[in-house]
């Protein structure tokens, strides 16, 4: 009897498993500010990143898939899900960050502007004419994760979201303060793990882009500029 009850101390539930994944490339990618536009798609290369990243995580046990609703990032999804025979849900909390007026601007003719060194420096503080706070966005994209992980208890799942939604969301997180997540590089198609411990949650890594195709290398190079999503 005491034996069984030495096995059944050494027995740890799993950790829940949050695969936060950026979607694929598109012709916005460090040339426009899309946001919400809708109607902005993968374009040739993205297909084959998000097709790389569906046959690295193809093996790996998934219990769900969720995805922002804009068509870039449920593409992205739905290359992913198509092995695990999954459909992809829809989460308006982690979609883009509302960037209001600057939604569809040149990312030049913003670097102008006296508020983007703002966005860089101290984006706690920033509203996005007409649109959100980088606050905010936090706030509603930890506010899913923390649904989905209650859900999922000791299971991994993918959430295919975007490049400041995900920054912000392993910032809070890793206990970073929000004004210095512009730190952290999320590029196309890259894999960023987080697991749900006991202890608390633990970042296993960040903008990881193994399974992206050499052909994309001048994208990755882009996104490690600080080019923005989109």
């Amino acid at each position: 009897m005491g034996d069984e009850n030495r096995g059944r101390e050494k027995e740890k539930p799993k950790p829940t498993t949050l695969l936060l994944i950026r979607h694929a490339l598109n012709d916005w990618v460090g040339e426009r500010l899309a946001g919400w536009t809708p109607n902005v798609h993968l374009n040739d290369e993205g297909r084959a990143q998000a097709e790389a990243l569906a046959q690295r995580l193809a093996d790996r046990p998934i219990a769900a898939v969720y995805a922002s609703p804009l068509e870039r990032a449920v593409e992205t999804a739905q290359a992913i899900a198509a092995p695990h025979r999954l459909e992809v849900q829809i989460r308006e909390g982690i979609g883009e960050v509302r960037y209001g007026e600057w939604t569809g601007r040149s990312l030049k003719e913003l670097y102008q502007e006296d508020a983007w060194r703002m966005v860089q420096f101290y984006p706690s503080g920033v509203r996005f004419p007409g649109g959100e706070m980088f606050r905010e966005v936090q706030a509603r994209a930890v506010a899913e994760m923390e649904a989905i992980v209650a859900t999922h208890p000791s299971e991994a799942v993918v959430i295919v979201s975007h490049a400041d939604v995900i920054k912000a969301i392993l910032a809070h997180y890793v206990g970073l303060h929000l004004d210095l997540f512009q730190r952290l590089v999320v590029g196309p198609a890259s894999l960023n793990e987080l697991t749900f411990t006991p202890m608390g949650p633990r970042l296993i890594c960040l903008n990881d882009t193994a399974h992206i195709p050499p052909k994309t290398a001048d994208c990755r190079r882009e996104s490690q500029r600080g080019a923005k999503d989109s």
